[in-house]
């Protein structure tokens, strides 16, 4: 009854409450009765040979005591912490050099035995980094250098950091100064000190460093602040552009007028732009580490390849770091996540991340439409739904992230990303349609991701039938069916009911969408941009004619060719891209087939595909006469007016 679910939500959020009242307490500094705070400094002085360094003096009592680092780091999914690079580890007690020993079985575990009368180990040691730095730029990631009691929640240890950097270069991070105010630019030698906090929080807030940093405020009128702290190899390459300040700037009022709460102190885009430290993308409350060539923010065409990536670690502040799935979420970064609601982590980011980032301009509407044709065509050709469900994606995340391209189709990878974002653009449009377009999945996450109002960091876990629940509370359907239907079974064609109830459909043309065409032209000097074959003869290849993957069951596939293959030839000719897209259109209506020359190994082999369908590539089609939900979908919510140019304090 209607009464009876009203009265089951005020249940859960006053619960929900207590909850986070509880865990706030848990997030103030250290009282009298507790440990003072591990103090840990961190020197990037080294950042361009690739080293940090870390001292670190830790409260002790005498005794055998065992130190862990960071093994399942929130985020990546899986068990990435990177004890492998931790080197050069010397504990010490009053001038004395203390033996350790690595447990035989948690490598990730030190033991050492601390003499009577000894209250503090000082521990030193190294980190080998080898990505996400450069010669002029890094980011600090604490799990590379942090050390703390085993077997106690992280939310429970207090630490307080301080790091060093190069003479000149900027701070950009969520974490508070001592004294509070704007970072300064440290002097040669100097210590920046931040306010003692956990080391739960401490992992999750990172430290963006360089040598050419600028920070710009963002939406001033909305509360909490917001700042984008940006790095580069290049000098030129950090001042933004007004256009993309003014983009991501909506970006914050979008989010702002669609999730209606924050659950940060303050919010800290960390963005490197560099060929070198460049790939990186990852989630924290207060802050998001933004990786990107050193070209991709200098014009709107640069800017659209990646133009989710800031919206979509955004809204990770909301959807898996303040809500987060009760399996995701551990005391400790020692035991193992569960992956298996992922697909609402990722999957709902996913989508909400792209619409925000068409609501903002960050890309247009018809980007957006450009690049979900694109998205649901992989996942409608993606062989391997014809034996792996989307919610094993999700289960097997650790094991599905090495990236391996070969056979990938098949064996399926992450796909509980692009799979979620249909799976939520489907509830989207069919809450519009069961309400006259009144309702939307935007009143969802004011329920989902809105309760408790605003706060400081936390974390409040949820499961599948709060979710259930949450959603019968915008528009009542059995949910639960449309979820478990969506996720769990075994479903050899994608989800395309949202882009169809959306007013739209999934068409192949002869040419590239306009998208497509701008993402391949400004591709960054260091990508090899292939040819575009994968929904014709079914392989992906690189400019050079490797082949990088073959579409299971496509002709390709039929033809016997081997991912990690070369083409050598294209119907006698020396192979090019040009000339493999030129075959394929000449096949079209006729009997031969495409004949290859191929290399696999020391072997020279000719493959004939019998292909005859000329190229095809994924676009969406208006289907008139019918409501265009996702062109509503994409319209900003609030107005953009004209913005004074941003300011940019200079380090």
């Amino acid at each position: 009854m209607h009464w009876n679910r009203r009265s089951l939500c005020c249940a859960a959020v006053f619960s929900f409450l207590l909850a986070t009242s509880a865990r706030a307490q848990s997030q103030k500094p250290p009282t009298q009765n507790q440990k003072p705070p591990i103090q840990i400094t961190v020197d990037l002085s080294d950042v361009p040979r690739k080293l940090f360094h870390a001292e670190i003096d830790l409260p002790v009592t005498a005794g055998p005591v065992t130190l862990i680092t960071p093994k399942w780091i929130p985020g990546d999914h899986r068990p990435t912490g990177p004890v492998d690079s931790i080197t050069g580890v010397v504990f010490t007690a009053n001038g004395q050099t203390l033996p350790w020993r690595r447990d035989d079985v948690d490598l990730y575990e030190f033991h050492l035995t601390i003499p009577p009368g000894v209250t503090t180990v000082h521990a030193h040691l190294d980190s080998i980094v080898l990505t996400n730095v450069s010669q002029k730029l890094a980011y600090l990631e604490w799990d590379k250098v942090m050390l703390y009691p085993a077997n106690t929640p992280v939310r429970d240890i207090p630490i307080q950091p301080s790091v060093i950097v190069p003479a000149g270069w900027g701070i950009g991070t969520a974490l508070i100064p001592i004294g509070g105010g704007a970072y300064p630019v440290p002097a040669a030698g100097s210590t920046t000190h931040f306010a003692v906090t956990n080391v739960e929080q401490l992992e999750d807030s990172p430290v963006l460093a360089g040598q050419y940093f600028h920070e710009f405020a963002l939406a001033p009128e909305i509360s909490p602040k917001h700042y984008i702290d940006v790095v580069s190899d290049a000098p030129e390459d950090s001042n933004l552009h007004p256009e993309a300040l003014a983009e991501i700037a909506n970006l914050v009022r979008e989010a702002d007028a669609l999730y209606r709460s924050h659950h940060y102190n303050q919010y800290h885009f960390l963005l490197d732009l560099s060929d070198t430290a460049g790939g990186l993308g990852l989630e924290h409350g207060q802050s998001s580490e933004n990786g990107l060539g050193e070209k991709e923010f200098s014009d709107e065409d640069h800017q659209l390849a990646n133009s989710d990536l800031l919206p979509h670690e955004f809204t990770h502040s909301w959807n898996g770091k303040y809500r987060r799935p009760v399996g995701l979420y551990q005391t400790d970064f020692a035991t193992a996540q569960q992956g298996a609601l992922l697909w609402v982590y990722e999957g709902m980011t996913q989508y909400l991340g792209n619409v925000l980032a068409a609501r903002s301009g960050l890309k247009s509407q018809a980007q957006y439409r450009d690049m979900l044709a694109s998205s649901a065509a992989n996942l409608d050709y993606k062989s391997g739904r014809e034996w792996r469900s989307t919610e094993d994606t999700a289960v097997a995340a650790s094991i599905l992230r090495d990236g391996n391209p070969t056979w990938a189709s098949w064996k399926r990878g992450q796909d509980y990303y692009d799979e979620g974002e249909l799976v939520w653009l489907d509830a989207d449009t069919l809450i519009r349609k069961m309400t006259g377009n009144k309702k939307s999945l935007d009143d969802f996450q004011r329920i989902f991701l809105g309760k408790g109002g605003n706060t400081g960091p936390l974390i409040v876990t949820y499961t599948f039938d709060e979710l259930v629940r949450d959603l019968n509370e915008v528009a009542p359907y059995d949910w639960a069916t449309f979820l478990h239907d969506r996720v769990d079974k075994i479903n050899p064609r994608a989800d395309l009911a949202g882009i169809e109830r959306g007013g739209y459909k999934l068409v192949y043309a002869d040419k590239p969408s306009a998208s497509e065409l701008i993402v391949h032209a400004n591709a960054a000097p260091t990508v090899k941009v292939g040819v575009d074959v994968w929904y014709s003869i079914g392989v992906q290849v690189d400019a050079d004619g490797q082949i990088i993957d073959v579409r299971w069951k496509g002709p390709a596939d039929k033809a016997k060719i081997v991912p990690g293959a070369k083409i050598i030839a294209v119907n006698g000719q020396m192979f090019s891209g040009d000339l493999l897209q030129d075959a394929i259109r000449d096949a079209k209506g006729k009997s031969e087939p495409i004949s290859l020359i191929v290399q696999m190994d020391n072997f020279v082999s000719t493959a004939n595909i019998d292909y005859h369908d000329g190229e095809r590539y994924p676009v969406l089609e208006r289907v008139e006469g019918t409501p265009a939900y996702l062109d509503d979908i994409t319209k900003p919510l609030v107005p953009q007016p004209a913005q004074p140019k941003p300011t940019a304090d200079n380090h």
